[in-house]
């Protein structure tokens, strides 16, 4: 029979932490799946940053427990934690060239020579420094060293490893090359990845699970295309992507009253007055009235050429003003009219 593998899942259990005053995460609880890639999104102050350090053990919860698999963690030092962590500097050694900055951790840990060199070359070749290994961190660009910060960290062959937004500091076209190489090495390794950024692309490109947070608390769990395409609050509609918000007030089960008519819905509003999402590439657009339902003439008030597509703004009266997406060969010309359609299913209704 094959050996049972120890349990490597992730509890954080019930954690509060303050700063003074200022309430900074409220009876956080989730559960990590090992070999999962999840990444904490949201604005600055969120609290996503003071999580990973309490998984890290760089801070300490004022109630909770982090646990992995059946064992408490939450007092152990990091040194003591079977956690790795990149940060957003790197904090690469500078008086070390690459090789013994990838070697420092086993170093620490004292393993016979033979091992350390076997295992920096191995992870080395992994990550694609090995044409680096005598260079000085000085000598290095932001990719290169972004690359021997994770080298250092999996060689020590952590259960988890955090990353503290560790592309930021790099220009557009590198950091995408570089989030495919990451989601790559976490597929390659069978490693628990838990990334912190603010960057919402960042996320629905590397990511198997996303937690969405929001003044300390977790306002959405799910995959990159859940929280895309079902967004639950007005919160998560707008900060992943851009998404119009409908004002409506519910008339039955299936359809709601906007200023500017009446729209059909799949889902049942749990509210009497509340907020509907819809994705600006899903509303449809039409020079003449199609025989569909949730269809409404609007008035084309500006265009703008974002490259890969048109965006427009329509006007629906009664105030309302949203944002609509075509293809670049789709051309309207301001200051005409328009029919747009709302297909139910793209009607995403909100908590809020």
């Amino acid at each position: 029979m094959p050996d049972i593998l120890p349990n490597t899942d992730l509890h954080i259990r019930h954690i509060y932490k303050s700063f003074g005053s200022k309430a900074v995460l409220c009876d956080l609880d989730v559960q990590i799946k090992s070999g999962e890639f999840v990444t904490l999104l949201g604005p600055s102050g969120c609290g996503k940053t003071t999580l990973l350090r309490i998984i890290g053990g760089f801070e300490k919860a004022d109630k909770g427990d982090v646990l992995l698999g059946e064992n408490i963690i939450s007092n152990h030092s990091p040194n003591k934690r079977p956690v790795n962590t990149v940060f957003q500097s790197y904090a690469l050694f500078p008086h070390l060239n690459v090789t013994e900055n990838v070697a420092f951790g086993l170093r620490s840990q004292k393993l016979p020579e033979d091992e350390i060199q076997k295992r920096v070359q191995e992870m080395m070749a992994i990550v694609q420094i090995t044409d680096l290994a005598e260079e000085m961190p000085e000598t290095l660009s932001g990719g290169q060293k972004q690359r021997v910060a994770l080298a250092r960290a999996l060689v020590n062959q952590p259960k988890i490893l955090l990353l503290d937004e560790p592309l930021s500091a790099l220009d557009a076209n590198l950091r995408k090359n570089l989030q495919r190489e990451l989601k790559a090495l976490q597929r390659k390794m069978n490693i628990t990845f838990i990334l912190v950024t603010h960057d919402q692309d960042e996320a629905i490109a590397v990511s198997d699970r996303i937690l969405v947070m929001n003044g300390g608390k977790i306002e959405q769990d799910g995959s990159p295309e859940d929280v895309y395409e079902h967004p639950t609050s007005r919160f998560v509609a707008t900060f992943i992507g851009e998404a119009n918000i409908l004002e409506c007030e519910k008339i039955n089960d299936t359809s709601v009253k906007t200023p500017f008519g009446i729209l059909q819905v799949e889902k049942v509003p749990a509210w009497t007055q509340g907020g509907i999402a819809i994705r600006m590439e899903d509303i449809f657009v039409y020079n003449s009235k199609p025989e569909k339902i949730n269809v409404f003439k609007a008035h084309i008030q500006e265009r703008i050429f974002r490259g890969d597509y048109w965006e427009f703004l329509m006007d629906l009266g009664n105030g309302v003003v949203l944002n609509v997406m075509t293809d670049p060969d789709e051309m309207y010309e301001p200051n005409t009219d328009v029919f747009l359609e709302f297909p139910p299913e793209y009607l995403q209704v909100l908590c809020d």
